[in-house]
């Protein structure tokens, strides 16, 4: 049982609306190329390749750990604007909440995971977190406050969207596996996720 806050909206993306956001998506992803990021302390690399747009990017690495700037830690550069579909969406899901600051932008192969965690290096907690799901199904997990906390899985497929709100806010969660060749939007198997946050 996902705790209060947390929403789940099959479909909420039509095949087209899919197909118009993945195009600003690739936009986004030539000005800010996709890299592949570390783990604090160990540099171990992550299993996914990621970027950003917006006007602050959430990054992780061996020296700095997880945090968020302003610029592409490999080009120097500025991330670029967050699509207005994306900010369309954020203001139909998230009505009454400050407009976001970061689009972190996760591409996964098919054999990429992303363990349990939670999204705590935000200063600001009473904002939701929206994500958007592209191209093939993915088991999703969610659970608790805690991460031992008992957990429950859902599939998510291209054009779902996710709200952790309220008391989910802060629930741990993460990509069990990629279930290759269920979506037809992307010309190779895997899956982007879009995840809008407010981080001030």
């Amino acid at each position: 049982m996902a705790p209060d806050g947390f929403l789940h909206i099959a479909e909420y993306l039509s095949p087209d609306q899919q197909s118009r956001l993945l195009a600003e998506i690739r936009a986004a992803i030539a000005a800010a190329p996709l890299y592949i990021p570390t783990m604090p302390r160990t540099g171990k690399p992550l299993s996914v390749q990621m970027t950003n747009c917006g006007p602050l990017g959430w990054v992780t690495d061996k020296i700095g750990g997880y945090r968020y700037q302003a610029h592409h830690p490999e080009t120097g550069r500025a991330w670029p604007p967050i699509p207005d579909m994306l900010k369309t969406i954020w203001a139909d899901v998230a009505p009454t909440a400050p407009p976001p600051e970061a689009c972190l932008i996760n591409c996964y192969a098919a054999d990429s995971r992303l363990g349990l965690h939670c999204d705590a290096d935000e200063a600001e907690f009473t904002a939701p977190v929206v994500s958007l799901s592209l191209g093939d199904d993915a088991w999703f997990r969610i659970g608790g406050l805690k991460r031992r906390d008992p957990t429950s899985r859902l599939r998510l497929r291209s054009g779902d969207l996710v709200v952790l709100g309220g008391a989910a806010r802060l629930a741990y969660h993460g990509i069990d596996r990629i279930l290759p060749g269920t979506g037809s939007l992307l010309d190779a198997p895997g899956r982007i996720n879009l995840t809008l946050r407010r981080v001030t």
